[in-house]
């Protein structure tokens, strides 16, 4: 049985280097309390409240494309 995961993470910080780019993302926070958790934020907050992510792209067809404060769906899936 395969295990699958989604987080929404959201960049944080961005170091642009010559040729790469180092993104550093973290777990979703809501905008501010939602007990009836309606907003989607805090429905990852709540089941992934902690999360730290730091990527480095070499590719150039993807250098300047992320933007810090930009939200987006990660998706684990096991590899085999």
């Amino acid at each position: 049985m395969s295990t699958t995961m989604r987080a929404k993470l959201q960049i944080s910080k961005i170091e642009r280097l010559a040729g790469s780019e180092k993104l550093t993302m973290n777990a979703v926070c809501p905008p501010s309390f939602d007990k009836d958790g309606l907003h989607e934020d805090s429905t990852f907050s709540k089941y992934s409240p902690s999360a730290t992510l730091d990527i480095h792209i070499t590719n150039p067809a993807l250098l300047g494309k992320f933007n810090p404060g930009e939200k987006y769906y990660v998706d684990f899936t096991q590899a085999e």
